[in-house]
């Protein structure tokens, strides 16, 4: 009877270990890639988008997070951050990575510019296959990044990319506004306190479109969503074509969190302006001789790195 008894009672203990194993909360891991600028403007801008994307999403409960930008984004780095997932995830887990800066397509490949040599989608895609996490997130915010879709989409995967081809060349500015849907509680559209895929998607996409008629710009970039694993990426997500649920359901960030964050928001407005500025006389370029316009790049710039100083405090 006694050794019964302790049979049961230990079947007990051994049942209730795994009813809380199975509400164990699921981990988020995410890696974030800045690649190689070619110019000042390019590389403080990229690295400044990473910076940020780290802050918001170490703020995430049940998070582990690698971001790599500057000099340490290279092609070894990236590819160990990756089979460190590998090793880390389970099933249940998620991934998220994200990637910002300058892209080529040569209409067969797409890469990744990095210090050092460039990383394939390819190459990227059959590191994320072996990462046994079932659902995963991949938003390539760079030039040409409508060229890697086709090696990136899978089943259970969600795809961005900031434009619609690989022959979309000129620089992005989709993940200026991706960093800043992570952390507007505005993306929040359905007031759950998190930003989904889908949500943040949205969000990016129409504030992208809104620069280039404000600025009254042809648009050189049309970001796109892809959550089916087959069949092309859509500007507009919806249950008549199909695409979007996926992404409703992936939870990105959670807003409490975010909103912790001690980010002045003034400073963040004055980083916005400075940014949009630098666009600005990007495309006043022409019209300007050349020692102006690095004179006033440069103070623009200067200026733009005093108030990230301000904002990495």
């Amino acid at each position: 009877m006694a050794v019964a008894a302790a049979v049961g009672a230990d079947m007990k203990a051994l049942t209730l270990l795994l009813a809380v194993a199975s509400l164990a909360p699921a981990t988020t891991f995410y890696v974030t890639v800045a690649g190689l600028g070619g110019e000042d403007e390019f590389q403080q801008r990229f690295d400044n988008w990473a910076k940020e994307i780290d802050k918001l999403v170490r703020a995430s409960k049940d998070a582990q997070v690698e971001t790599l930008f500057g000099p340490a984004a290279t092609k070894a780095r990236v590819e160990a951050a990756l089979r460190s997932v590998s090793a880390k995830a389970q099933r249940d887990d998620a991934l998220v990575l994200m990637l910002i800066g300058h892209g080529t397509f040569d209409g067969y490949d797409y890469r990744l510019n990095l210090p050092g040599p460039d990383i394939t989608a390819g190459e990227l895609s059959a590191l994320l296959d072996r990462i046994p996490a079932s659902r995963q997130l991949i938003v390539n915010m760079t030039s040409c990044s409508g060229g890697s879709m086709k090696a990136f989409q899978g089943a259970g995967r969600v795809v961005v990319t900031a434009t619609k081809t690989g022959t979309e060349r000129n620089a992005t500015i989709f993940a200026r506004y991706w960093v800043e849907a992570l952390r507007d509680p505005a993306a929040d559209s359905d007031k759950n306190e998190t930003i989904s895929a889908l949500e943040a998607y949205r969000y990016a996409e129409q504030k992208t479109s809104q620069f280039y008629e404000t600025q009254k710009r042809l648009a050189t970039e049309h970001a796109v969503l892809e959550d089916t694993g087959k069949g092309d990426g859509v500007r507009q997500p919806s249950p008549q074509n199909g695409q979007g649920l996926a992404a409703a359901q992936f939870a990105v960030v959670r807003m409490a969190g975010a909103q912790n964050i001690s980010n002045d928001p003034a400073l963040l407005n004055k980083r916005e302006e400075l940014e949009a500025r630098i666009d600005k006389l990007k495309y006043e370029k022409a019209s300007l001789n050349e020692g102006e316009y690095r004179k006033q790049l440069r103070a623009l710039l200067t200026a733009l790195a005093k108030v990230q100083a301000e904002l990495d405090k």
